[in-house]
């Protein structure tokens, strides 16, 4: 079974690190800049050599700065599930995410900008499960 988990990271860490090979140069420095890491932690969480798994909270980050076509995302989101069944972030129902890009304060402190990022996230989810008929 541990195998299987391995082969499945591994799998979208995979799919994960073609997709930002074939980015701008500079987006992984982005990336760790929009999720409050260090390029470091870029590299152990999207790179299939390192077995440190992606958290789920970070996917629609990752998918607003790298850019995810529907059909790239809807490919990495299988994978992930298979890695991961069952803890893709709850968005109201429904397996599409689109991205929404907001004008936010710069609170010059990268731990209140990530407080800040995080606490919109988790809004945005509780309001579309709300209009989705959930809680």
């Amino acid at each position: 079974m541990a195998r299987e988990t391995d082969e499945a990271v591994i799998a979208y860490k995979t799919i994960l690190a073609g997709l930002l090979d074939n980015r701008p140069s500079g987006t992984r420095q982005r990336l760790a800049s929009a999720l409050g890491k260090h390029r470091s932690f870029v590299t152990q969480v999207t790179s299939p050599t390192y077995d440190t798994p992606l958290p789920a909270r970070h996917l629609p980050t990752i998918f607003r700065v790298c850019h995810f076509s529907p059909a790239e995302q809807e490919r990495f989101l299988s994978a992930y599930e298979a890695a991961h069944p069952g803890k893709l972030p709850d968005v109201g129902g429904g397996d599409k995410l689109r991205a929404l890009t907001l004008m936010a304060p710069d609170f010059a402190d990268e731990k209140k900008n990530r407080q800040f990022d995080d606490a919109v996230a988790e809004f945005v989810q509780k309001m579309a499960a709300l209009v989705n008929g959930g809680e």
